[in-house]
């Protein structure tokens, strides 16, 4: 059965969805087999990945409002045993008529039962709100890895976070933990990226990954191109730290299964 990681946090612009894309094509890279679902109605992990979200039949709103299978909505992406389940605008929409549903806060978690199996690795790109969406992909997640930039404000709103994830643990997903804490945006040369470091370490201990992403243009510039950064320059920093997620996250598991 896959490990279901929703990568999470409500304030935009922490690299939430440069994590999703990279760290998920680095796990599948060392040799496991990954989907990734973009649950973000602007669908930047869709087309970060090269695909046309407009040229996609069904994406995942068909499959948690109109009953359509995993298996009809996933498509295959340039690299072997990594899928992923689109997104479209319209699921903005979602959150709306997800209020009036049967079980609504554990639709995504339905329609991922049946072919989860398949798979290592579900990595879940979540909407930065704590809306509907943001719940189901909670509910349906064994973790979440929450990326916090190394900039000012980096502890704002993350006390709500973890109060949402409490109450999603109460009410509807006992065993959810955090996976890891993920700094992102990291510059050595500020005294600021280094003051944020012992802040969040200081606020989460163990939780927080040795592995720093430090700000890189290649990371930045790699989705205007529709590639990953490993395609696009697997030499760069952004791609090395990556990488080395990777392989921090595979080792605590037990399962990284060779060097790269």
């Amino acid at each position: 059965m896959a490990r279901i990681v929703s990568v999470f946090n409500q304030k935009g612009g922490v690299g939430k969805t440069t994590t999703n894309i990279n760290l998920s094509t680095y796990i599948n890279f060392l040799g496991k087999k990954v989907l990734v679902i973009d649950a973000d109605p602007q669908g930047n992990t869709t087309s970060g990945f090269g695909l046309n979200k407009e040229e996609s039949e069904y994406s995942l709103y068909d499959g948690i409002i109109n009953g359509v299978a995993l298996k009809e909505i996933k498509l295959e992406t340039r690299f072997k045993n990594l899928d992923i389940i689109p997104s479209k605008p319209e699921l903005a929409g979602a959150e709306i008529e997800l209020a009036s549903m049967e079980g609504r806060e554990i639709r995504l978690k339905n329609f991922l039962e049946s072919e989860a199996v398949y798979y290592d690795f579900v990595f879940i790109d979540c909407p930065p709100s704590l809306g509907l969406i943001s719940l189901n992909a909670l509910a349906a997640s064994d973790s979440v890895l929450i990326p916090i930039q190394c900039e000012y404000y980096a502890l704002e709103g993350v006390s709500q976070l973890m109060n949402t994830i409490n109450l999603v643990k109460r009410g509807l997903n006992s065993d959810l933990e955090i996976e890891g804490i993920l700094l992102t945006m990291f510059d050595g040369r500020t005294n600021l990226s280094l003051q944020v470091v012992d802040e969040v370490c200081r606020y989460f201990g163990s939780k927080v990954y040795k592995t720093v992403i430090p700000r890189n243009v290649r990371l930045a510039e790699a989705p205007s191109h529709g590639q990953t950064i490993l395609e696009y320059d697997d030499k760069s920093r952004g791609a090395e730290a990556y990488l080395n997620l990777a392989k921090e996250i595979l080792k605590m598991k037990g399962s990284l299964p060779f060097e790269k």
